[in-house]
């Protein structure tokens, strides 16, 4: 694989002293000669960088906006991944990030040119970020909406000649080729959990298995977010269990780009989701072959208790603004409901023996009906124990899901992850608290770790205006709001810390004669609505997702106005978090506050010519309470209007 390497190197040399020769060219010369402008901190984070690689180590790497970390650590990727034969894994905070990675001119696109190399790199997404031919043709019989009829007609023929050879076969179904679709439309064409791709008549043929051929022969670099990385992790023996290959492959080392959000990614993978529709379609495959009567009735018996499980469920769930979870208020009805379900099961589970002893069964389906009965009945039994695991329902639409996880994952990551043999490293610009990587850490099941700590670069003093306003009621938010953006002529990006508070806003703007667009967060396919925003320099972009990853230098974004304060919900997670804690305001909230403030400051400087405006609304009293340990963390001082 040498031959392959950006640099030579002869049997006798180290590649590590070559590498460290071959970094040093790069940052001193050859990116220089390319108009790069040469950075102290960027060749610091390099040298330091090399220390994790060559050692195989967990490396926390805090660098502040502007030091060019990302061109840092994929150079090094790229050349391990090239030395070690394997592709290196780059894991971001979510899809907007993946997108920004690869976008043109970006990052990826500036190394290959300075150095004349060709970057083999392939995205792994989400499993929901492709279309489902199976959901898409069940709903095509039954819509005129003309978005969704459009995904449906440029579907490539293959997808539905069964005689197509393989060789036809290309990638398609990407939810970024579908831009005109929102997230609502989406969501009902779109992979979800309770798919049953082993039995799918489209499996061999979907966007997703394609995708997954594709990716799984990069080279050099394969691209996914935390969330499918964390799939990946507590998948990977069960699928090879049942004889299927890893959702990815073995690689050379991990990079975690905003790595401070991979401890909530670890907690959703590490998930137990169970929905009334899954457990029905699969006690009904189960029914329809040679079963015993006594199992027959057994199913029924399920059935009608899982239905009133589930509306029990629904009973005693509560919304929680900013959050998609209902919280769940373990009452007495709802427990004997659970307990009368877990008790079918468990009596379906040792019918199912005798079953499996009278070979009259198809031995696929009583092996998916006993698996799920398995998985189901361990989810019940957790749930039925005081303080063992974190619950709360989803709905989306039509569906309705119960959904547990643990409440501490780090156990898990130090046995299933950082184990590994291979470096590990963490990389933003918010890693630690005034350079303490041990909260981050211990969260993480990291016991042995370097870190440096790299400032920014920029003059935020001259580049940056920030100012601090105190507000009463939502009207009078909306009123800033609203001033702030006609004094800018647009340009602005909007965070709001949650989706209602958004739409609570959008409800207001909808009134308003603006002079410039005004877009939101959802309305349209996330890569393809910052592509708009970025485009028209006088458009407004609304948004409760993009504290993190958003890369707008220049015109299109001169201010950022962040319009509450962005504390963690009340939701189960967090409650179950604040419960853990001794003091859970300054462990729990403020950190996670400060945290996203600071990220959410961070869109707006993304260069060196980059200038504009900030502005905070605080409530008086989070003035009074929050102020001082807010302005601790800021990069210049807030002047209050």
């Amino acid at each position: 694989m040498t031959d392959k390497l950006p640099f030579t190197i002869s049997r006798e040399e180290n590649f590590f002293q070559r590498l460290s020769e071959y970094i040093g060219d790069v940052f001193y010369d050859i990116l220089p000669e390319k108009g790069f402008e040469l950075r102290d901190e960027q060749i610091y984070m390099a040298f330091q960088l090399e220390k994790a690689f060559k050692q195989r180590s967990v490396m926390f790497a805090e660098a502040g906006v502007g030091t060019g970390k990302t061109i840092v650590y994929l150079l090094y990727a790229i050349c391990y991944a090239r030395y070690k034969g394997k592709p290196a894994i780059i894991s971001c905070a979510d899809e907007t990030l993946i997108e920004q990675l690869v976008k043109k001119d970006g990052d990826l696109e500036k190394i290959e040119r300075a150095l004349g190399i060709t970057v083999d790199v392939r995205l792994a997404k989400a499993r929901e970020q492709y279309v489902c031919v199976r959901k898409l043709d069940k709903i095509i019989e039954e819509t005129d909406d003309p978005d969704i009829i459009k995904v449906y007609d440029e579907l490539p023929s293959f997808v539905f000649e069964s005689g197509s050879s393989m060789q036809a076969f290309h990638r398609y179904g990407d939810r970024k080729d579908y831009p005109w679709v929102n997230n609502k439309k989406w969501d009902t064409i779109a992979w979800d959990p309770l798919q049953q791709c082993s039995t799918c008549e489209f499996r061999h043929r979907s966007a997703q298995t394609l995708q997954r051929e594709y990716y799984r022969y990069a080279k050099d670099l394969i691209i996914c977010s935390h969330d499918f990385f964390m799939e990946h992790i507590w998948t990977k023996e069960s699928r090879k269990r049942e004889g299927q290959l890893p959702l990815l492959p073995e690689a050379s080392a991990v990079i975690f780009d905003e790595g401070h959000l991979l401890e909530f990614a670890a907690q959703k993978g590490l998930t137990y989701r169970y929905n009334l529709e899954m457990l029905n379609s699969v006690l009904s495959g189960f029914s329809s072959q040679d079963v015993r009567e006594q199992s027959l009735i057994l199913a029924d018996e399920i059935l009608f208790a899982n239905e009133r499980f589930f509306a029990m469920l629904e009973k005693h769930a509560e919304k929680v603004e900013g959050s998609h979870r209902k919280e769940i208020t373990r009452t007495k009805e709802l427990m004997d409901a659970a307990r009368t379900l877990e008790k079918y099961v468990q009596q379906l589970l040792e019918e199912l023996v005798f079953d499996g002893e009278m070979y009259t069964m198809d031995e696929y389906q009583l092996k998916v009906t006993e698996e799920y009965l398995e998985f189901f009945s361990y989810g019940l039994s957790i749930f039925l124990k005081e303080e063992e695991g974190i619950y709360w329902l989803e709905e989306d639409g039509e569906n309705t899901s119960f959904v547990m996880m643990p409440q501490l994952v780090e156990d898990v990551l130090r046995e299933k992850v950082f184990s590994l043999d291979i470096p590990f490293i963490f990389s933003s610009a918010t890693l630690s608290e005034n350079k303490d990587f041990s909260y981050l850490a211990a969260s993480l099941g990291i016991e042995k770790f370097d870190a440096f700590s790299v400032d920014s670069p920029f003059d935020y003093d001259t580049q940056m205006e920030l100012f601090g306003h105190t507000t009463g009621s939502k009207l009078e938010k909306w009123e800033k709001t609203e001033e702030a953006l006609l004094n800018n002529g647009g340009s602005s990006l909007v965070l709001f810390s949650s989706m209602e508070e958004m739409e609570a806003f959008r409800q207001w703007a909808l009134e308003k004669d603006w002079p410039f667009p005004v877009l939101y967060e959802g309305d349209r396919e996330i890569s393809g609505l910052i592509r708009t925003f970025q485009q028209d320099s006088s458009a407004v972009l609304c948004a409760c997702h993009l504290w993190e990853g958003l890369d707008v230098p220049g015109e299109a974004l001169t201010q950022v106005i962040i319009v509450s304060l962005p504390f963690p919900p009340d939701d189960p997670v967090f409650k179950a978090k604040r419960k853990n804690a001794n003091n859970p305001e300054l462990e729990i909230d403020v950190p996670y506050m400060l945290l996203r403030l600071r990220q959410g400051v961070g869109r707006l400087i993304r260069t060196k010519g980059d200038k504009g405006e900030v502005h905070l609304l605080f409530a008086e009293k989070e003035r009074e309470r929050y102020g001082e340990k807010i302005a601790n963390v800021l990069p210049k001082a807030i002047k209050w209007k």
